[in-house]
């Protein structure tokens, strides 16, 4: 007796809670449900006026063109393929009369269309007239700056009643089981004293080590079932956040400089790379400045250049040392000085294992699966090894704070992230491999491939052109290491250290840098067909590249090869023009390359030669940037064969340069770059016929159409540019560095978390 007495005595205390929260939920439910109906018929009319404005802007183009035609059928349709969505029910135009012109047939052919003219853009929730409950939406055309009717949009709203139903009930439940849920937690932790529930909590924020775990590495029990969950919600959460910024952010400049003030609030940024932005070279009339024809210089540059900062690479050119100063610093560009160049000097046998050796005979034929065997010595991975340490230290050199933002370029420094990880704990460190990851079979051929793997994985975020590569690359990690991977957040950890894995495309500056002040396109060609010794009313097909066996040169001469045996009438009209720079030319594989190439380009002229005519031009020299613009915007066609590419920026340059919205690019479908450019004539480049036919499609495709592909490209370069990638980058490193600075704060629990 004295026992029951005892246990009533001990829940006594919870019930006092424990009732009134019970029935105060209860009561908080039946108030909350209809909220929570005009809540969601709220945001279901607006998610549905946004929605039908973006249909109505997407076809309003395209419309246009079809009502000028007059072409019923087509119009017809063009709205029957607008709603195969399974939620837009029916869709009208109708004249400023009111008078329906064109419907889909589940749109009643006896609505009056004047009352919902009245107020474009307002929407109408009805039911009468469509036997069901719809939403309906009017949206104003206008052609050429005149009034040309309205389209009308129906979508099905029975969903959202099905969708309350569902929430009414959903939500009873809910509160009732959050009810039952606190009542039992609130028992539980009557039972227990005060102090040691104390002990506990801090402990748990803190993160007091358990059982021998390093601090770093501990998680309380209680919190770990819900780790990958909140994991989960973060990654969902910033994703709809990177919706609205590319919904509402005009990516630009000054805009990545305001998001820097914003996200970073001057933190440093340091860059390292290999390759120096600027050259200094020795000429005779004093030292002369080079701007390397590289598309990692396009693609990181601009970022320095909206956000300042220190730019370390390999101090390369014969007149670098003259122009530094005594902390070898240069301030660049030379004709407004914007960053800090900072040069690291190398020896030649540094050089040449690190560079020549290591990066280029073995990672870079490795990871493009280019069909050339990789080389890997151990003299090469000792200099690799040297040469990642130094640029370390000049890291830390030039670091001047605990926690600077550190963005690390390409396959050269692999080992360099964990290596700044040692020497700047606190440091956010962003890798970017702008060459391909392979898969793990592939990348099981190099001999240290868990040393590079755990120099990658001391980075913060670890960035690659397209999902596929990250997904190759968490892959790989799950074949030769042992770690933890989380694949739904792209989250590889390790020993404590998370390391997100991302897809960033890169992409060029927008506008262009010389755009504004540039030969208009008849000039340009005049001033290309001069330079090459070909006449003006030639059709040019243009090809850009490093002389690198990845790019695919021999495949696309044969390719024009087999489009002049194929279509004859081209000979005497077509010149393809290759500009190819030199590269890496001390390798036997480049030499050898460079001798296949030029001997392949005389060979099929001498085939096709008649009186002057020779179809292929070989320009094997450095061009500048500018000059590769005027032959853009020449060209007709323009060719980009990569064998495998990251992403390939030639590609969107060439799209760029075309502001005729004339010229077709035709595209390997092993580059990055396929994946965004759609209307793009995309090939396989190692089948030859289909290239060739690509070529002579190309060649002879009517303006209209020309302007039609043209014109999406260019709409989708200009958008996704490369200060939405570095934007998109240094963003998603300041939240990182959030988290992290609150997980200091909070004694570490967080960064586990």
């Amino acid at each position: 007796m004295k026992k029951i007495i005892r246990l009533i005595q001990r829940v006594k205390l919870p019930l006092r809670f424990v009732i009134p929260l019970m029935v105060s939920l209860i009561i908080l439910a039946y108030i909350a449900t209809p909220l929570v109906d005009k809540w969601i018929l709220r945001w279901t009319i607006r998610d549905l006026d946004m929605r039908s404005k973006l249909i109505a802007q997407t076809i309003e183009e395209p419309l246009g063109d079809l009502l000028s035609q007059g072409s019923k059928s087509k119009v017809i349709s063009l709205f029957n393929r607008v709603i195969r969505d399974e939620r837009l029910f029916a869709i009208a135009y109708c004249d400023e009369k009111g008078q329906i012109l064109y419907r889909t047939p589940t749109f009643p052919p006896d609505l009056n269309c004047s009352q919902f003219m009245e107020q474009p853009g307002k929407s109408y929730t009805i039911r009468d007239l469509f036997q069901k409950p719809v939403h309906l939406f009017t949206y104003k055309l206008v052609m050429e700056g005149i009034s040309s009717g309205a389209l009308i949009l129906v979508h099905d709203i029975s969903y959202a009643e099905r969708r309350s139903a569902d929430t009414r009930k959903y939500l009873f439940f809910l509160f009732v089981f959050i009810g039952v849920i606190v009542s039992l937690i609130t028992v539980v932790v009557a039972q227990l004293s005060w102090q040691g529930w104390m002990r506990g909590v801090r402990a748990m924020l803190r993160g007091v080590p358990d059982r021998g775990l390093p601090r770093r590495d501990y998680v309380p029990e209680e919190i770990k079932p819900l780790v990958t969950d909140l994991r989960t919600m973060l990654r969902s959460l910033e994703e709809d956040k990177r919706l609205i910024d590319d919904l509402t952010i005009t990516w630009n400049p000054d805009n990545l400089r305001n998001l820097m003030k914003k996200y970073m609030k001057g933190d440093q940024i340091i860059v390292v790379s290999n390759r120096e932005p600027y050259i200094h070279v020795a000429a005779e009339n004093g030292v002369e400045v080079i701007r390397p024809a590289s598309g990692l210089v396009t693609a990181i540059e601009p970022i320095l250049k909206a956000c300042s900062g220190t730019w370390i690479a390999h101090g390369s050119g014969s007149a670098d040392r003259q122009v530094v100063d005594e902390k070898d610093h240069v301030l660049v560009p030379p004709a407004k000085k914007q960053y800090t160049l900072r040069r690291v000097w190398l020896t030649e046998d540094e050089e040449s294992g690190y560079y020549y050796g290591f990066s280029n005979e073995g990672l870079w034929p490795l990871c493009h699966i280019a069909h050339v065997r990789p080389v890997f010595r151990s003299t090469d991975w000792q200099a690799y090894v040297k040469v990642n340490r130094r640029f370390a230290e000049a890291v830390v050199e030039e670091a001047r704070s605990e926690d600077p933002l550190i963005l690390v370029q390409d396959y050269h420094f692999a080992l360099l992230p964990e290596m700044i990880r040692q020497l700047l704990p606190r440091a956010t460190i962003i890798s970017f491999w702008h060459i391909p990851w392979p898969n793990p079979e592939s990348f099981g051929i190099c001999p240290w491939r868990e040393e590079i793997i755990l120099g990658l994985l001391g980075s913060t975020i670890i960035g690659f052109h397209t999902q596929f590569h990250c997904r190759n690359f968490l892959d790989t990690v799950d074949r030769y290491l042992e770690t933890r991977i989380e694949r739904e957040t792209s989250t590889i950890i390790r020993q404590g250290q998370l390391t997100m894995v991302e897809s960033y495309p890169i992409s060029i500056q927008w506008p262009p840098e010389w755009e504004g002040n540039q030969p208009s396109i008849e000039d340009c060609r005049k001033e290309v067909c001069e330079t090459v010794g070909i006449p003006t009313d030639s059709l040019i097909g243009l090809g850009v590249d490093r002389l690198d066996y990845t790019k695919g040169l021999p495949e696309r001469l044969r390719a024009v090869e087999r489009m002049l045996e194929l279509r004859s009438e081209m000979i005497g009209r077509f010149r393809f023009i290759q500009i190819a720079a030199p590269s890496r030319s001390i390798l036997q594989d480049y030499q050898a390359l460079d001798s296949y190439v030029r001997k392949m380009a005389t060979e099929i002229n001498d085939k096709f030669r008649k009186d002057y005519y020779e179809p292929i031009i070989m320009r094997i020299a450095h061009h500048e940037p500018e000059v590769i613009n005027r032959y853009y915007r020449a060209a007709n066609v323009c060719l980009v064969t990569s064998l495998h590419d990251g992403m390939n920026l030639v590609a969107k340059e060439y799209v760029a340069a075309r502001d005729d919205e004339k010229g077709v690019l035709i595209l390997s479908q092993f580059t990055g770059a396929a994946h965004e450019l759609h209307e793009s004539l995309i090939v396989n480049p190692y089948h030859i016929e289909q290239t060739a036919e690509a070529l002579y499609q190309a060649l002879t495709m009517p303006e209209e159409e020309q302007r039609e592909r043209m014109r999406h490209m260019r709409a989708l370069v200009k958008d996704f540019n490369v200060y939405r990638w570095a934007g998109r980058l240094l963003i998603d490193a300041s939240r990182v560095r959030q988290r992290e600075r609150l997980a200091a704060r909070l004694g570490g629990t967080l960064r586990s978390i």
